[in-house]
């Protein structure tokens, strides 16, 4: 069952497909994949450029992946982790909590996950792996959780701010939490309520402990929205295999562990919903963008065979289509003319309308569920 598959399962068939043979990579800047763009590409420490929503964080680019590395790797980062395993409503409270920052059994699990609180809010003194002390979040409550990974400048942030704005604790995340303070922030100034946290959603230790943290200290997590992406740009000669695995780590597999811990607790409510950002890459290539389009395809996938086997479990699981130019600093700064051209006609993808719509989906009934729909400007060609 999807619920009781890990890291070395998923990634194994994926690194069984890589290449063997490392070239030497000249990076290219990207150019939008056609209409593929959820949010900002920024430049790792090596030059490739990296889509994860997240602005200005930085990417490792591993060294050489080989299949037996790559295995290692994985078998190796799971077998720290232990995740508890859900088989239905009947499981206990302790289950569905799993391994929680500083009440894991497991001596080896990762350190604790570091809390970003609305400024002027300090930490649970109750907890001593919360950063500082004093005031902090109240026990879990009936507030529902919507749970955004990959909460970058744009798509991400406006989707947390939605969510808050109906009542919803946003929990937000990114790689590099720091970046989170202005959301944060800004949900609270707002009347609303929001907490971040810096995870890196390709490991699946912390994924484990950010979903189990969460259920166990602020609330039942009632949507999870993947958002991260993984858009490089090089042609395939020059693709060697840990730029091909890197992209789908990112895009893919972080997608699977997210949707996963959140499906297991998810069940035991028989109620939730899991929304994937999705681009025109999701569902055809484009020249150049072999890696980014292959994750993306894969994701898509995945999001089905999700659709599939816990939609007659009441979760609701869809995927969106982003199949246009996203209004971000980033496009602005970096296609001046075509914004100049796009602006005059309503022409860019506005965050907001994303986030609205992703509430819509969250909303509807279950006697009308919608898996997959495409959200383009009105002159986008298509």
């Amino acid at each position: 069952m999807f619920q009781a598959q890990d890291s070395r399962e998923f990634s194994k068939i994926a690194c069984s497909r890589l290449g063997v043979v490392s070239r030497h990579i000249a990076p290219q800047a990207s150019q939008p994949c056609g209409k593929s763009r959820a949010d900002s590409l920024v430049p790792d420490r090596e030059g490739f450029y990296i889509e994860d929503s997240d602005k200005g964080d930085e990417v490792d680019f591993p060294p050489f992946v080989s299949r037996s590395h790559a295995s290692a790797q994985y078998g190796a980062r799971s077998a720290r982790s232990p995740l508890s395993r859900i088989s239905g409503p009947a499981a206990s409270a302790a289950s569905v909590a799993g391994p929680i920052a500083g009440k894991s059994t497991d001596a080896t699990s990762t350190a604790p996950l570091h809390w970003i609180f609305a400024s002027g809010l300090k930490a649970d003194s109750r907890d001593s792996n919360h950063p500082s002390s004093t005031s902090g979040p109240e026990p879990p409550s009936a507030e529902p959780v919507a749970l955004v990974i990959g909460a970058g400048d744009a798509i991400g942030s406006a989707v947390a701010r939605r969510f808050a704005r109906e009542g919803y604790v946003a929990v937000v995340v990114r790689r590099n939490g720091s970046k989170l303070q202005v959301l944060v922030d800004g949900i609270a100034a707002d009347g609303g309520k929001a907490v971040g946290f810096g995870v890196d959603a390709r490991r699946e230790d912390q994924v484990a402990q950010l979903v189990a943290t969460v259920e166990a200290e602020i609330g039942p997590i009632h949507v999870m929205v993947f958002n991260i992406g993984a858009n490089v740009k090089f042609n395939v000669v020059d693709t060697n295999s840990r730029v091909y695995f890197k992209v789908w780590e990112m895009a893919c597999l972080a997608g699977f562990l997210a949707s996963r811990e959140a499906a297991q607790r998810m069940l035991v409510r028989n109620s939730g919903t899991i929304i994937f950002t999705g681009a025109t890459a999701s569902v055809r290539g484009a020249a150049g963008f072999s890696a980014f389009s292959g994750a993306k395809h894969a994701l898509r996938a995945l999001a089905q065979c999700l659709a599939k086997e816990l939609g007659p479990q009441g979760i609701h699981v869809s995927h969106v289509v982003i199949d246009g130019a996203v209004d971000t600093p980033w496009i602005r700064e970096s296609f001046p003319d075509m914004v100049w051209e796009k602006d005059k006609v309503d022409g860019l993808v506005q965050p907001d309308d994303v986030a609205d719509l992703y509430w819509s989906l969250h909303m509807q009934k279950r006697s009308g569920w919608t898996f997959e729909v495409d959200l383009r400007p009105w002159k986008e060609k298509w």
